[in-house]
């Protein structure tokens, strides 16, 4: 079996190109405002960053202000399909993105995360595993937990509010208008947070819940979904 190919996290100037051309993408589409804790989020060692995911232009809104904040890639994983399609695809592939096949992506993908968390870089995950139908937090996997759990990364929640307004599930294209608001919460640790005995079964679910929580706490009441009720999710900070 041939070695994987080594993940790279340095900062190129086709990538520095392209954060520059989402930012003005993403400016054309809508006004965009960052808030919150973008200046404690560590600039090395392994990083869970977590985000509700409402829209295709989640993705490039995160990437095209958070990466040059970084000074480093921010990784993701795609399915193997996005790399055939003409310019997203090349961007994809010049932007972080990691391929994995549908057929085996549980596991696959898994395995890959774990290697760019172990590897000491940054992995961005959607909790919720697809983009919400309407807009509203879905009910979230145990995926993500369970890496934070295994490697011990840190995670830093994010609250993207609005994106569905400019390009909804079910949309081919965006359509300019409106506010996003990508609202960036406090980094924790979820081992720390544990209670003490916590066995793995019943430590997934509680990890789970309490990322989802706080993504939830940083977005409109709106998009809050099935964690509206949630602890600490009880002011709108967005508009």
């Amino acid at each position: 079996m041939s070695e994987p190919e080594p993940i790279d996290s340095s900062i190129t100037p086709l990538l520095s190109i392209l954060t520059f051309g989402g930012r003005i993408f993403a400016r054309a589409m809508s006004r965009i405002s960052i808030e919150g804790a973008i200046d404690e989020i560590p600039r090395d060692g392994p990083l869970i960053i977590a985000a509700n995911h409402a829209s295709n232009f989640d993705a490039p809104v995160v990437g095209a202000w958070l990466i040059p904040r970084l000074g480093r890639r921010i990784h993701w994983l795609g399915k193997r399909e996005l790399f055939a399609w003409p310019i997203v695809g090349w961007v994809a592939a010049n932007g972080g993105v990691h391929p994995v096949d549908r057929d085996s992506a549980d596991v696959e993908a898994f395995r890959l995360a774990s290697r760019i968390l172990e590897g000491g870089h940054v992995l961005f995950v959607f909790p919720e595993g697809t983009r919400s139908p309407d807009g509203t937090l879905q009910g979230a996997r145990d995926g993500v937990a369970l890496l934070a759990l295994r490697t011990g990364a840190p995670i830093v929640p994010i609250g993207i509010g609005g994106s569905n307004r400019v390009w909804p599930k079910g949309q081919r294209f965006p359509h300019p208008g409106g506010h996003v608001v990508v609202r960036i919460g406090r980094l924790f640790r979820p081992v720390e947070e544990l209670p003490a005995g916590t066995d793995r079964r019943t430590a997934k679910g509680l990890v789970t819940r309490m990322i989802m929580e706080r993504i939830a706490a940083l977005l409109p009441v709106r998009q809050r979904g099935v964690y509206g009720a949630s602890r600490g999710a009880e002011t709108d900070p967005m508009p």
